[in-house]
């Protein structure tokens, strides 16, 4: 359980310095410039607990679970922002200038991509589980 933690929450890491990299190419940083929070390190590794839900659903279609995986994770983000923003008076994260944001947390307007991350995480776990018994 906690290697996985880890694997998740490194996995979210270079995503997302990824994704932020390939958002300065398109602000004009031709050097690719792109980063993180280390905040998000147990954030990502939160991902372990999707594990349970991925095997209770993998059953349903594909467009129900990423819409599971949507929800789950607008949840889990807005809640992670809100303690973090009454525990350290800051979130990393600030969305109150995007389109459709909800007090800055998260923005409606991600909800593609974390259809998208969602059937990307179970392709990750699926893979962890083949890997796992074929150890054993």
């Amino acid at each position: 359980m906690g290697k996985r933690f880890v694997f998740y929450g490194l996995l979210g890491f270079c995503i997302e310095v990824l994704w932020t990299g390939l958002g300065s190419l398109f602000r004009g940083d031709i050097k690719l410039t792109g980063f993180t929070y280390i905040w998000m390190f147990p954030i990502y590794g939160l991902a372990l607990f999707l594990e349970p839900i991925h095997d209770k659903v993998r059953h349903l279609p594909f467009y129900i679970r990423g819409g599971i995986y949507t929800v789950l994770i607008f949840i889990v983000e807005f809640s992670t922002g809100m303690i973090l923003r009454k525990v350290l008076g800051v979130c990393p994260w600030n969305y109150t200038t995007q389109p459709l944001s909800i007090c800055g947390l998260i923005t409606l307007s991600y909800a593609p991509a974390w259809f998208v991350a969602g059937m990307f995480f179970e392709r990750i776990h699926d893979t962890l589980i083949r890997i796992q018994h074929s150890l054993i």
